[in-house]
């Protein structure tokens, strides 16, 4: 991904857009924090001592600093003047990346570069050098999400968030459950912002709206503002009939009747577009993962894994007692999980394959060759947030004391579950890879059934892409978290 696709004098994937690059620059953090937790290993403060850790761990080291000042690199040249001005959803992909990086220096700091008991270093100057970037990483996260926010409307379907400002009003899955996720990580995350600019509006001299300051120790100031956001929106989506009969979401609502004025009587939403995609059944997932980390309210968690298991099923995945693994093979199985529904759920019915054939989860536009450049990167959105969903439940948060031994098994369980399925789609995604090492978007391609054609199916359209290689990149990092934490050891 960023050997074939990364121009480092530029410091920006070059053939990505705005929001895709935002999403793309998310899986190089999140792979980061993934390294990151492969080895322990201490750095010795500079007032203690202490011998240098193993060369294995310097090499990684160097590893990750090598990738994440490629990510700084990134954050000065985003075109953030040209998202300011675009829909609702491509802002808060801005808040999710930045969170992110936040998260990532915090607990890679912690883990590898523990401050010294010195009270001479006690403002932190033995920590990682990339805790500078938290302030700055912060206030894009803060501006994008107050940008993002003023999509909330009540005027329309009883509320939810508008997918742009311009042009008439649609109300959408993704940009809903982009506002949950964003929402929850804000309150989870967020550390609070002392920086001013950009919202001086020098036309009238107005000043912006009260921000909290910067936490000195960068811990997430826990703004309840935003943990009412996230419940309220989920409150809104869970209730406006967003899902279809397989329980899959689609793609949102217009409103029939209005004009680009909105002249209407009409303020309900009674035109839905039954189009499904992947990214829609993921996004949703860290969201509802992290109303469970700050509320302890397990109906989130069983709300996320029957959406999981909706999923796993519409891709063809059938239903029996194995839970085991596809043994590494580049050959996708049927080989199956048992996803706890009633026998008379679990069977397939017809034409319910609307995500995939054979347990390969695919883009609707995937076999055609005809996907888009946003419908290349869903995959790979579906597999970051699933796998933020399916961490271990650990007390990790102030607001769950201890979490229920039943509630984290149960998690576990159905977690361990679905790493089957989940090696079988990364073992599909590494079997599309050309001589160069590059993913293909469509991961079915050689199991379908269907006819594609002389040549590489993977070819066609768009070809190979910065967004296709994300979608590996995620798939197979997924396939190593779960490993790791319920396989008995990463891949």
């Amino acid at each position: 991904m960023q050997a074939k696709y990364f121009t480092l004098w530029v410091g920006d994937w070059e053939t990505a857009i705005d929001w895709t690059g935002t999403v793309i620059n998310t899986h190089l953090t999140a792979a980061l924090s993934t390294f990151s937790k492969s080895l322990e290993y201490i750095f010795p403060s500079t007032s203690s001592g202490g011998s240098s850790p193993s060369g294995e761990a310097q090499e990684l080291e160097n590893v990750i600093n090598k990738y994440f000042t490629q990510g700084i690199g990134y954050y000065y040249v985003e075109d953030i003047l040209s998202i300011r001005n675009e829909a609702y959803d491509d802002m808060q992909w801005v808040v999710l990346d930045w969170l992110e990086g936040i998260r990532f220096i915090d607990a890679h700091s912690k883990a590898h570069y523990p401050l010294s008991s010195n009270p001479k270093n006690a403002n932190g100057t033995d920590w990682w050098y990339a805790r500078q970037f938290i302030p700055p990483f912060a206030h894009r996260s803060r501006v994008f999400y107050e940008l993002a926010e003023q999509g909330w409307d009540e005027t329309l379907c009883g509320g939810g968030m508008l997918w742009s400002p311009v042009g008439l009003p649609y109300k959408n899955t993704v940009t809903n459950e982009l506002f949950i996720s964003a929402s929850i990580n804000m309150y989870l995350y967020f550390p609070g912002d002392n920086i001013d600019s950009p919202f001086v509006l020098s036309s009238t001299h107005q000043q912006p709206q009260p921000k909290p300051n910067l936490n000195p120790s960068a811990e997430p100031t826990h703004d309840p503002k935003y943990l009412a956001a996230a419940i309220k929106a989920y409150n809104w989506l869970a209730n406006i009939n967003m899902t279809n009969d397989q329980g899959l979401y689609v793609d949102g609502y217009h409103i029939s009747g209005l004009d680009k004025q909105r002249h209407s009587r009409n303020t309900i939403c009674d035109e839905r577009d039954e189009t499904v995609w992947t990214y829609n059944q993921g996004i949703l997932l860290s969201g509802l993962r992290g109303l469970w980390d700050a509320t302890g309210n397990a109906t989130y968690l069983s709300d996320a894994h029957t959406l999981v298991q909706n999923v796993i099923r519409a891709t063809g995945w059938t239903s029996s007692s194995s839970s085991s693994s596809s043994s590494s093979t580049n050959t996708p199985t049927n080989t199956t999980t048992n996803l706890q529904h009633k026998p008379e759920q679990q069977k397939q019915q017809p034409n319910a394959n609307t995500l995939g054939t054979n347990g390969i989860l695919t883009e609707r536009c995937d076999p055609t060759g005809d996907c888009t450049q946003d419908a290349q990167t869903f995959k790979s959105i579906f597999f970051h947030h699933f796998t933020s969903f399916c961490a271990p439940l650990t007390p990790t948060t102030p607001f769950i004391l201890s979490t229920p031994v039943e509630i984290a098994s149960s998690h576990a369980l159905n977690c361990t579950r679905y790493l089957a399925w989940v090696e079988v789609n990364a073992q599909a995604a590494l079997a599309t890879r050309d001589q160069e090492g590059r993913f293909g978007a469509w991961w079915g391609a050689r199991w379908d059934g269907g006819t594609t054609g002389e040549g590489d199916p993977n070819e066609r359209g768009r070809g190979r892409t910065v967004e296709s290689q994300g979608g590996g990149v995620a798939a197979l990092r997924a396939w190593w978290e779960l490993g790791g934490w319920y396989g008995g050891g990463g891949v």
